[in-house]
């Protein structure tokens, strides 16, 4: 994708891995037309579930290698680029972000974003109605826990990694769906926590602009705008899901493959 205009870049939810070579191709084309318009990028985020799995910065993943590769590359063209840890990916460490080229940024993250405050969030967190999610969520983002995972030889956090994605799998088919969206008070408590108009997040695969009038729910005022905007990036496992933010308009875009 070549851009026409200055702008900044958002992505999430590739989950990229070997058994998905065909979402590595597409995303390094993707990247590899934003290197041909340096001049008009600004800046580029991944917000997490870069890849199906990382077992930690030894990950040998041929396809993940690649990805990063390429994001590396960008970033020695002198962008900025920016990743935040999702459900999938939240073991990556300082040679992660060498071999990648990206400052790793915490969830969540408030910006500036051409005279807009701007919170950045993986958007797992938002999905409070997920009881059991949020209980595996703190214990994995525990440093001990972290450290102990980390120490296990890498055959066996191979392992590990499968083990959890395919209890993942059969946990999320015998959940309803609303249950794994959003829930609404999180979402307000976001806004009013961080003080901000905008939100932009993934996780959930569910693409869209949601504009919400401003009401007796909002407890915190701003002057402009009148209503709260919460942008939510696709995955990229049928096609391409991105977030083209300009001066003075943004667009979520398809990338067909």
């Amino acid at each position: 994708m070549k851009l026409t205009e200055r702008c900044t870049v958002f992505i999430s939810d590739l989950h990229i891995d070997s058994d998905k070579p065909e979402i590595t191709s597409q995303f390094i084309a993707f990247v590899d037309g934003l290197k041909e318009t340096t001049d008009k990028l600004d800046a580029f985020y991944i917000l997490g579930d870069w890849f199906e799995s990382w077992i930690g910065d030894d990950d040998p993943d041929t396809e993940k290698r690649k990805a990063m590769q390429s994001v590396k590359e960008l970033s020695e063209m002198d962008i900025p680029c920016y990743f935040m840890a999702g459900n999938r990916d939240f073991m990556a460490g300082e040679k992660f972000a060498s071999d990648s080229g990206c400052e790793i940024l915490k969830d969540p993250t408030t910006i500036g974003l051409y005279g807009t405050k701007v919170v950045l969030m993986h958007g797992d967190t938002l999905c409070t109605d997920d009881i059991e999610y949020q209980k595996f969520r703190t214990m994995s983002r525990d440093p001990a826990w972290q450290k102990q995972m980390g120490a296990l030889p890498l055959e066996q956090r191979i392992a590990m990694a499968a083990q959890i994605r395919e209890q993942s799998k059969e946990a999320t088919d015998d959940k309803a769906e609303d249950i794994m969206d959003v829930n609404k008070k999180s979402v307000f408590q976001a806004f009013a926590e961080h003080e901000a108009d905008t939100i932009i997040h993934g996780h959930t695969h569910r693409p869209a602009i949601h504009q919400i009038a401003k009401d007796d729910t909002t407890n915190y005022d701003t002057e402009k705008p009148e209503f709260l905007t919460r942008v939510v990036l696709g995955d990229w496992y049928e096609q391409g899901s991105v977030l083209i933010w300009r001066k003075k308009n943004y667009e979520l875009k398809t990338l067909a493959r």
